[in-house]
């Protein structure tokens, strides 16, 4: 899907979808949704700190409308209000936890409190005097109507929760009250927050006072793996699924298209040490709170009216079933609809773009009525159109619509492939052609089109509105698992609440997210980002280190030394950044250092004080740094194109365009 240039209907060049005491439960959330926020109130938290926040280690771009004294926390919540005071965690902490309160939440709670000085973690009925008493509950069991005039988390959208901080009669006191399970779990991410805020090197061992209520703006929100090239180890997938589930990201679609078992051999059972690593995947989506969705394409050699094919498809699907997959899709992108895979297929339905649609529809709706509505617990199908993307009608469009089952949710990438821009309207015309609420398929950060590339600027282009006319929104990455962290980190901030957010504002905090407290990598880090800025969503490159040359050419006693200082972080790039991230990003860490200390040696060209030789081995060397492309194509990455190297240029007396 990434590759916009390529007609429907031919392959396109890449894609880049205890109950347990309610009576206590419900009176300790009365009393602390009171207490805590005695003496004060305020708007929402956008999610953006302060420059003197000691906590979130961010700047003062981050600054907004939060609420004086309240904590910054990824995604914004929806309401945050400050109370008075703060509340210890100490080292005995006692939790109790509903019934309904599954293992994986019960292990972020308890992962947090020992992270905030808690040496003891018991589970209990009460706790002694001083000691903090944590109570969960996800089952929407809070206040009923007219307590305190706050709504119970039972009304909220799924996934929502409430959390409260603060004491109630002088007992220190923490509630989280989850709307169901995965408010619950959302709730314990936000507690680890308030334990360790985003980009800290340090966690709290006193909890501000507070209330908070929170829910997602869509239900569906998450990543597709769904990019040519090389694949993701086992161990980026893991990964990426517990970056999910700490960001309240509770989707993950798997559709490599380098799984050979999901494509061209689709119909043949995956061997069992594949199965395995599938089985792995699922279990730890599941404890992530993460829907993990399994997609087969036999759209390129399917026969759509053939038996067989279809119960190849179901037994596929039976296997992952299996090993605990619960959510299926059947992408039929990226095909040639020009001609049929089989004669049965031109008997059955004709020809034309219409037929296809109708055949197509006619296998999806067998694989939904006739597998997953046989299985309690299946989630609905997910397809992906062989016209996925625009908005202007066709005869394909009408005919799918008109045939596939409801319940069939269909993706779409939105006005073009890789979409600039993609507002609600363009939402909601896009449901109105496909007869479906739209699941947005969105083909950023992946680079897989643009191999020689890393895209990342923050996620933007995307109305507030968007989320709210779409059945859920799905980013898909970079084939760089590791250096995609920064942009789903803004990608999460947006799809759970776009009202509150800012698009730099969010990209800085992935980046601090990474950086994980220390500020030498963060510094790398912002240096890098800047010069891997451009795409098709906003084509500004290194808007940083452009502002600071032209600050140079202007003259001034500090514009060089900052100029000089914002290379030297460049340059020491990787050596600064974290590992996996260094991994990730290689090629362009060590591009962009080369540029940099080509940059360094040109400003002392300009002084006198270096030599031409300098600065053109150092772009020799930058210039030596390549990847392969997935068509097999070798490429020489870019890094700061138009900046860097128009910087270099013009200081050997070069002449540009």
């Amino acid at each position: 899907m990434s590759d916009g240039g390529n007609d429907h209907g031919r392959p396109r060049q890449s894609r880049s979808a205890t109950r347990w005491s309610a009576g206590l439960v419900t009176a300790l959330v009365v009393v602390l949704l009171a207490r805590a926020c005695t003496g004060g109130g305020g708007p929402a938290a956008t999610g953006r700190p302060s420059d003197k926040n000691p906590d979130g280690g961010q700047t003062s771009a981050h600054r907004d409308a939060v609420p004086p004294g309240a904590p910054v926390l990824w995604p914004a919540p929806r309401s945050v209000r400050r109370g008075a005071g703060a509340v210890p965690v100490g080292t005995t902490v006692v939790l109790r936890a509903g019934a309904g309160t599954d293992r994986s939440t019960l292990a972020a709670v308890t992962a947090a409190l020992r992270a905030g000085g808690a040496t003891r973690v018991r589970t209990g009925t009460g706790a002694a005097h001083g000691q903090l008493l944590v109570a969960i509950g996800s089952d929407g069991s809070t206040p009923g109507p007219g307590a305190l005039g706050t709504p119970s988390p039972a009304a909220l959208p799924a996934g929502g929760y409430t959390l409260a901080v603060g004491t109630d009669h002088g007992e220190p006191r923490v509630v989280l009250a989850g709307r169901d399970a995965d408010g619950a779990f959302h709730a314990a991410q936000t507690l680890a927050q308030l334990v360790r805020p985003v980009g800290s090197s340090r966690a709290r061992t006193a909890l501000p006072a507070l209330r908070v209520r929170d829910w997602p703006a869509t239900a569906t929100r998450g990543i597709v793996e769904g990019f040519y090239g090389t694949p993701w180890t086992q161990a980026d997938r893991l990964r990426q699924l517990d970056l999910a589930a700490r960001y309240k990201l509770g989707t993950y679609l798997y559709s490599p298209k380098a799984d050979p078992y999901l494509r061209g051999r689709w119909r043949d059972p995956y061997p069992a040490t594949r199965l395995a690593d599938l089985r792995a995947l699922a279990a730890r989506a599941a404890a992530d709170h993460v829907s993990f969705v399994y997609a087969l394409s036999p759209g390129p050699s399917v026969c759509y009216s053939s038996a067989a094919d279809t119960a190849a498809l179901t037994a596929k699907f039976r296997q992952l079933w299996d090993v605990g997959v619960r959510a299926f899709a059947v992408p039929l992108d990226d095909i040639d609809i020009t001609r049929w895979n089989c004669a049965r297929d031109a008997a059955v339905y004709g020809t034309g773009r219409a037929a296809v649609a109708r055949a197509q529809a006619d296998l999806l709706n067998r694989v939904q009525r006739g597998f997953l509505d046989a299985r309690a617990g299946a989630a609905a199908l997910v397809t992906v159109p062989t016209e996925y993307d625009g908005g202007r009608a066709s005869a394909y469009k009408s005919a799918l619509a008109a045939r596939l089952d409801r319940r069939v949710r269909v993706m779409w990438t939105g006005p073009l492939v890789v979409a600039p821009t993609v507002s609600a309207r363009d939402a909601r015309t896009a449901a109105r052609l496909y007869g479906h609420p739209v699941l947005l398929w969105d083909n950023y950060p992946v680079n897989d089109y643009t191999a020689d590339h890393l895209l990342l600027g923050p996620y933007e282009g995307r109305d507030a509105g968007l989320p709210g006319a779409v059945s859920g929104i799905t980013a898909n990455p970079m084939n760089q698992a590791a250096a995609s962290d920064p942009v789903l980190f803004s990608v999460a901030a947006y799809a759970w609440n776009p009202s509150a957010y800012r698009p730099a504002a969010a990209l800085d905090a992935g980046l601090a997210a990474v950086a994980d407290g220390d500020p030498r990598a963060l510094a790398a880090l912002r240096a890098f980002a800047d010069v891997n800025r451009a795409s098709r969503l906003d084509g500004t490159q290194a808007p940083g280190l452009a502002a600071l040359i032209a600050a140079y050419r202007r003259g001034g006693a500090d514009a060089e030394a900052a100029l000089r200082a914002r290379l030297t972080v460049l340059a020491g790039a990787p050596d600064a950044v974290p590992d996996a991230f260094a991994r990730s990003a290689a090629p362009w860490l060590a591009a962009a250092s080369d540029w940099a200390r080509s940059a360094l040696a040109a400003l002392a060209l300009r002084d006198g004080t270096g030599g031409r030789a300098a600065v053109t081995a150092s772009r020799t060397a930058a210039r030596a740094h390549t990847v392969v492309d997935w068509q097999g194509t070798t490429r020489t990455v870019s890094v700061g194109e138009g900046v860097l190297d128009a910087f270099v240029a013009r200081a050997l007396g070069e002449r540009q365009g």
